[in-house]
This record gives C-alpha cells, sequence and structure tokens, in this order.
C-alpha cells in the first residue's frame, strides 16, 4: 500500500463526485429531507420520532452510502477505467482506500447534516451528547461504503446492485430492532440478528438516547460497527476484479 496513491484516489473519486450533482443530492440532501418527513408524520407523538427518528439517523446514512458507492466503483469497472488504474502500478487496497477515503469524506459531512438538522432543527430530544449520535451515524455511513465496495464486486449492472438491496440491507431493516425489540422476536431470528452490524447500529443510536454517558453497551455497540466496517473494506480488496465480465 502507497499514500501517496491512495490519496492520489481518494481526490480523483472526489473530483468525479463533484461533477454529479445528483449523486451529491443523494447522500446530503436524501437522509436530511427523509428526517424532516418523519417528523412531520409524528407530529402528534414527539416521543415515538425520538425513538425513531435516532434509530433513522443510523440507517439512513448506511443506505444511501452503500448505493451511491456501490454503484459508482461499477461504473468504474464497466467503463473500463478500474482495470486501467490497476494496470499501472496502484494495488488493490491503494484503490479500496483511496474509495474508502473518498466517500468516508462524503460520509462525515453526509451524517454531520443529518445530525445537526435532527438535533438543531427538529428538537430530536437525547439524553447523550449529540457527538455521540454523530460518531454512530458516521460509523454507519463508514459501513454503507464498506458493503457498497464490497458488494459491486458481485454485480454486473447497477440493476443487479439494486437486486442487492433486498439481500443486503432490507433483512438487517427488519432485523435490526427498529419495528420490533430483538428481545421478542423468535430466537432463530434474534440470533441472526445478533451477528448482523445494522442491530449494532440502531442499538448504539438508542443507547444515546437513553443514557447521558457513554455506556458499556455503547462502546461495544461502536466497536462492532467499526469493526465490520474494516472487515468488509478487507474483503473488498480481496474481491475486487479489474472488471466486469
Amino acid at each position: 500500500m502507497n499514500a501517496a496513491r491512495t490519496f492520489a484516489t481518494a481526490r480523483r473519486v472526489l473530483r468525479q463526485l463533484a461533477h454529479d450533482p445528483r449523486t451529491i443530492a443523494l447522500l446530503l440532501l436524501v437522509p436530511v429531507l427523509l428526517l424532516v418527513l418523519l417528523y412531520y408524520v409524528f407530529d402528534a407523538d414527539r416521543r415515538s420520532f425520538d425513538s425513531i427518528g435516532a434509530s433513522l439517523l443510523g440507517i439512513f446514512p448506511l443506505v444511501t452510502m452503500f448505493l451511491v458507492t456501490s454503484i459508482a466503483t461499477l461504473r468504474e469497472r464497466t467503463s473500463g477505467t478500474l482495470e486501467r488504474l490497476l494496470s499501472m502500478p496502484l494495488g488493490k487496497a491503494d484503490l479500496i482506500l483511496g474509495y474508502a477515503l473518498a466517500f468516508g469524506a462524503l460520509a462525515v459531512v453526509q451524517a454531520s447534516a443529518a445530525t445537526g438538522v435532527a438535533v438543531g432543527l427538529l428538537d430530536l430530544d437525547i439524553a447523550g451528547s449529540p457527538w455521540l449520535l454523530l460518531l454512530v451515524a458516521l460509523l454507519d455511513a463508514l459501513l454503507g461504503t464498506a458493503l457498497g465496495l464490497f458488494v459491486s464486486a458481485f454485480a454486473a449492472s447497477e440493476f443487479q446492485v439494486v437486486q442487492f438491496m433486498p439481500a443486503v440491507i432490507f433483512p438487517q431493516l427488519l432485523l435490526c430492532g427498529l419495528f420490533a425489540p430483538r428481545s421478542s422476536m423468535q430466537p432463530a431470528l434474534e440470533a441472526v440478528s445478533d451477528v448482523l452490524p445494522m442491530s449494532y447500529a440502531v442499538d448504539g443510536m438508542t443507547e444515546v438516547l437513553q443514557h447521558a454517558d457513554p455506556t458499556g453497551d455503547f462502546v461495544r455497540d461502536v466497536a462492532v460497527v467499526g469493526g465490520c466496517a474494516l472487515l468488509v473494506l478487507f474483503l473488498g480488496a480481496a474481491t475486487l476484479r479489474r472488471r466486469t465480465a
């Protein structure tokens, strides 16, 4: 791995994204607009907004970063850009980390915007620090980036990337505890939810919602989400292909 090549890759990706306003809008505006919509949906029940809004503050960045990263990486491969890059003295780790840095920078902006709007404008009532809320949202966005990089290796078209949503994202969404407490699920489903990273993202948001200071469970949740992001990035580097057959 070479730091100069990694940062050069990150700069190139950011320059490309800067010329794609629709992608920027999807990354930065859609999560904020969905939180505002949720605020008015629960206008008569602010307690429900506080509970669900905190969880979705972690879920929205994960989903949007997953979509944008997977499609952007797939375009690099189908256009032949990835093959040309890897024919140069650029390792797979340099490429994957460069993408992770570029989308990670966008994730910081996205998570900051969503958290700022939720806490500052929508008056999301949390017991803990907004910075802890931002930390979990940022890690969720990075996990979405890592999942997108990994999944893009197995898709041959943008349509196939979208098809991965039901397989990768939807089961986590259903089992993460957003719709029902995980402890009330069937034992088999609870066991599955225990190994899905989104479950720990929601648990981490709940800890910030209910506790003024970081708890042991919060530290565990953050460590699991961050560890999963690193593991998936490693798998993404291992499965990266030069082009789509």
